[in-house]
């Protein structure tokens, strides 16, 4: 004799987490070196100064770079400010 499994009356929910966003700058050729270092040291928090200036290398001589990966809303925040400061993002991008 086979016995069927018991279903349950409980529903189980299984929550996933949020996507995290990837925050890119793209090289053009009219930002100074030194305004995408400003911009990441005024716009991303908590970026140190050396931090900046391997990105904003990264940005010249590779084209673009992950600047800051994290929620949504706060990488659109992000986007918008560096956007709005006048440096060449690519779209936002689930990480």
């Amino acid at each position: 004799m086979v016995f069927a499994p018991e279903k349950s009356s409980e529903t189980v929910t299984v929550s996933k987490p949020y996507p995290n966003f990837k925050v890119i700058v793209l090289d053009d050729d009219f930002n100074t070196f030194q305004h995408v270092h400003t911009c990441l040291m005024t716009y991303i928090p908590g970026m140190s100064d050396d931090r900046a200036w391997e990105l904003t290398n990264q940005v010249h001589f590779e084209g673009q770079a992950i600047v800051w990966v994290g929620p949504q809303e706060q990488a659109e925040l992000y986007h918008q400010q560096l956007r709005r400061a006048g440096l060449t993002m690519a779209p936002l991008e689930a990480a």
